[in-house]
């Protein structure tokens, strides 16, 4: 194995990431550590990241703005194939990772550094994730997961260590949930949380909005305008990405939307029970497949569910830069060229509830649908059709029973 001189550091200022540059440095013989935080949406997370890296021992901090490519590239493609996880995860630390990862492998590149660095552990689907985005554009890089390697078992023994070396942590030992936050959800993980048995505490633990119990008693209303299937205003007003999936966490938030408490499989084999917030991704995807049951037909809208569930497992396992993913988002982005519309709803107590759909691209023929008297639909042709349709299953019970009685 090469000699490691420098390392990129995968930082978030979290607790795994705060004790890595000083094992780094103990570990690889006092080794350069630059440090990279990916902004996806942290917000106050990323205050004070500068100092506390270079007091642990990193030579600089790169803090990226990923905000618009994350939401854009990443959140916009995945959303439009209406990909979800396990029926219910809206995947948000999933596809945030392949654009931290990609300019991590850029700044290492440009840094000369010798390998990369990650918090991730053993037992997680970061570590896939991440590592797939390297190999991706810098096969041929050292990658170090201490986790892997070191003696460190749990978070008590974290702490332990950041203690030791007087590293400061905004966490204590009793509320050391496992969290990750970006601008499109906010995951909860560990402690209580770990016993399936254990109902959430809401009212301790939720940052992007209330509880369901907690909204108001009178409802919100929103209308989203799409253009092929992007979202592009909120109430007759333009908005870019960011804003708009900013504006949806605050409306969702205060209205105790996108809670999930969910036990999923994770890729590395075990079952990971974790509390999501999604407010304003809950909204989004909601108000497009919505919008899609106007403007997709029947043959398409099917496949195109199909699609959004092996979507949903490549974004999960951390397949984003893959031939297949691109195969798939351009077969999306074709079915998309029509889902333009407004989508009005009604917010209340954690429901989406649906007040009104319009599109220049509909497929909703009214004078077709109407249960009136209308002069375009001969119901008489139906009994052809039913009989032709129905032939398989009329001709094996004949035959059934012409059988039966021999």
């Amino acid at each position: 194995m090469k000699e490691i001189k420098k390392v990129v550091l995968a930082y978030s200022g979290g607790l795994d990431t705060s004790i890595i540059i000083p094992w780094l440095k103990e570990n690889y013989n006092n080794c350069e550590v630059i440090a990279v935080s990916g902004d996806v949406g942290q917000g106050t997370e990323l205050d004070g990241l500068e100092e506390k890296a270079i007091k642990t021992g990193a030579s600089k901090l790169y803090i990226e703005d990923l905000n618009k490519e994350f939401i854009e590239d990443y959140v916009f493609p995945t959303m439009k194939a209406g990909a979800i996880y396990e029926g219910e995860y809206l995947l948000g630390t999933s596809f945030a990772r392949p654009v931290i990862a990609k300019r991590i492998v850029e700044i290492a590149k440009k840094e000369g550094a010798d390998a990369i660095c990650h918090g991730c552990t053993g037992k997680g689907n970061d570590q896939v994730r991440f590592e797939l985005a390297i190999k991706a554009f810098a096969p041929e890089m050292e990658i170090i997961a201490p986790w892997r390697i070191w003696d460190i078992k749990s978070r008590d023994e974290e702490i332990d260590y950041a203690e030791a070396h007087n590293i400061p942590l905004k966490i204590n030992r009793e509320t050391n949930y496992s969290k990750d936050k970006n601008l499109w959800h906010l995951s909860h993980e560990g402690l209580d949380l770990e016993d399936p048995a254990n109902e959430p505490k809401y009212d301790e633990i939720l940052e992007m909005g209330v509880s369901p119990e907690k909204a108001p008693d009178k409802p919100t209303y929103v209308t989203i305008s799409f253009e092929k299937g992007i979202p592009t205003a909120i109430d007759g007003k333009k908005m870019d990405g960011v804003e708009i999936v900013k504006t949806l966490n605050k409306l969702g938030g205060e209205n105790g939307i996108g809670l999930v408490d969910l036990v999923e499989n994770r890729l590395v084999g075990m079952k990971s029970r974790g509390v999501y917030e999604t407010p304003g991704g809950t909204i989004l995807y909601r108000a497009h497949a919505v919008l899609e049951t106007l403007c997709l037909d029947r043959e398409t809208m099917h496949f195109k569910q199909i699609v959004a569930n092996r979507f949903a497992e490549l974004v999960y396992y951390g397949q984003w830069f893959t031939p297949l993913r691109e195969a798939l988002s351009a077969f999306v982005d074709s079915t998309q060229e029509t889902v333009t519309g407004d989508v009005k709803l009604k917010l209340y107590k954690g429901n989406i509830i649906n007040a009104g759909t319009t599109s220049p691209y509909t497929l909703y023929d009214e004078e077709v649908a109407t249960f009136d008297a209308d002069e375009v639909y001969n119901q008489n042709d139906s009994a052809g059709f039913i009989n032709l349709f129905g032939l398989p299953i009329k001709v094996k019970a004949q035959l059934d029973a012409k059988r039966s009685k021999k």
